[in-house]
């Protein structure tokens, strides 16, 4: 089968989808939050308030050997930047340990599971070239009581199939007899994921399970495990999420891969532009917008909508969207949001920022900048004290150029007739560059070095009103005095 919907049961999927839903977003505290993980929990936060519904935040630390509170407090940490509330939680699985023993207990009483003392080892030596892998249920008929050393395992029929009927993938059918009696306790009593979750879904009545389709192949178990421990109650609706590609169209690694929100938050892309860019990853609006408000995007998301196909997490795409945001603030919001970049300890002339003149750059320094994490290398220029070209430009367009002096000479006699500004800077310029047949950018170069100390950077002349005559005077004649004695 294609995995396709039909069109009577999609449209049974999205009317169970239509009521008040209760969704959950259950990271595990193991590392860095994955812009994969930032973009299920949007896509979940999406779906639940454009329904009216419920946002559990679940933490899955079951895991105790991995798990972090650290990672904890980041993870709620980038959702906060992100403007992704909960209305539940953080729930710990790891303080509901109770719940998912009770469990164990039922299904081992119930006969749906069995105590099992294989290790490992055994196991594979017994399989070892069978052609389907896994378990071989040799403990199944030994009668084996629960106790230490012993794991449970779930009974899985032997015939029939298990349907999962999800929203993206269409049903996805999975013969029994190709998934093994698989363990929901381990040996030391701690609840495998699989058990946790299904236990944590039926308490917490989560009516949708919207994650990465990287859990598609465990999800057989948690239907099964479900049905065991659900007392009839219907299936939540799944929603497998397409996986996030890099420009190789390899799935998104942390080993290879800028993957953490941490990092482009500290790198200073707005939480509006990320949640903007992470909403498209997968889903698109019918009329094919991609500028969305946070408020459009409740509005317009359907989780029917989402392609199945990988998505491909485009770092120049999202520096576009960041850069539509950044020009979209106002200038006092540009600086508000720029502050902690300016001021960061590595900065050298934090303590020398001047508010006015932060106010004039700010327009130029907008319009320049795909990141916040920019704005002090372009600003530099007007704070930094000593002021010493950077030594690889000034080779290039100074030293390494037999016109700059002459360049920076006409220059500063051009700067006595003019008043100086903007516009009578660039007259000064253009007149030199005509009279020495060269373009005005080829003219710019020697006087951009000497007096803002880079090759690129926000526009010179505006940038020179600011730094003001005495210092631009300064500057060019300190740098033409350097070339002359290297002459």
């Amino acid at each position: 089968m294609d995995g396709s919907v039909g069109g009577e049961r999609l449209a049974t999927l999205v009317r169970m989808s239509e009521g008040a839903p209760r969704v959950r977003f259950a990271p595990s505290p193991t590392g860095y939050f994955h812009v994969g993980g930032a973009r299920t929990a949007l896509y979940n936060w999406l779906f639940a308030r454009r329904l009216g519904g419920q946002f559990v935040l679940r933490i899955e630390d079951t895991d105790r050997e991995r798990s972090d509170p650290a990672w904890t407090d980041g993870i709620l940490s980038a959702l906060r930047w992100l403007g992704i509330d909960w209305d539940e939680g953080p729930i710990h699985q790891s303080e509901r340990r109770a719940g998912y023993e009770a469990a164990a207990r039922r299904l081992f009483a119930e006969g749906r599971a069995y105590a099992c003392d294989c290790t490992p080892d055994e196991v594979r030596a017994r399989t070892a070239g069978n052609p389907v892998p896994g378990y071989d249920g040799h403990c199944r008929a030994r009668g084996l009581e629960p106790g230490p050393g012993r794991a449970l395992r779930f009974k899985v029929p032997d015939e029939g199939t298990t349907v999962v009927c999800d929203l993206v993938r269409g049903d996805v059918e999975f013969a029994n007899a190709t998934i093994e009696d698989f363990v929901v306790q381990k040996s030391n009593g701690d609840a495998l994921f699989v058990l946790a979750v299904v236990v944590d879904d039926l308490d917490l009545r989560i009516t949708h399970v919207v994650r990465g389709e990287e859990h598609l192949p465990t999800t057989p178990k948690a239907v099964l495990l479900w049905e065991a421990l659900g007392d009839g109650r219907p299936l939540p609706v799944f929603a497998h999420l397409p996986i996030l590609v890099n420009e190789q169209r390899q799935k998104l690694s942390k080993r290879r891969d800028k993957v953490a929100v941490e990092d482009y938050r500290d790198a200073g892309y707005l939480p509006e532009a990320m949640v903007n860019y992470l909403a498209l990853l997968g889903w698109a609006p019918a009329d094919g917008r991609e500028v969305l408000t946070r408020d459009e995007l409740v509005a317009e998301f359907r989780l029917e909508d989402v392609n199945r196909s990988p998505a491909f997490f485009d770092l120049k795409r999202l520096g576009h969207f960041n850069g539509v945001y950044v020009r979209a603030l106002g200038d006092d919001a540009f600086l508000a949001a720029s502050r902690p970049f300016l001021e960061a300890p590595d900065v050298p002339f934090a303590g020398r920022l001047d508010d006015q003149v932060l106010a004039r750059l700010a327009p130029l320094a907008k319009e320049r900048v795909a990141t916040l994490s920019e704005v002090p290398d372009l600003v530099a220029f007007a704070f930094v004290e000593p002021f010493d070209p950077d030594p690889g430009a000034y080779d290039k367009a100074i030293a390494g150029d037999d016109a700059a002096p002459e360049i920076l000479e006409r220059f500063l006699a051009g700067l006595d007739t003019v008043p100086f500004g903007a516009d009578g800077l660039r007259s000064v310029l253009t007149g030199v560059a005509d009279a020495l047949g060269r373009k005005l950018a080829k003219a710019q170069a020697p006087v951009r070095v000497a007096t803002m100390g880079r090759p690129i950077g926000l526009p010179l002349f505006e940038s020179l009103e600011v730094l003001g005559e005495a210092t631009v005077r300064a500057r060019v004649g300190a740098a033409l005095a350097r070339r002359r004695g290297e002459g």
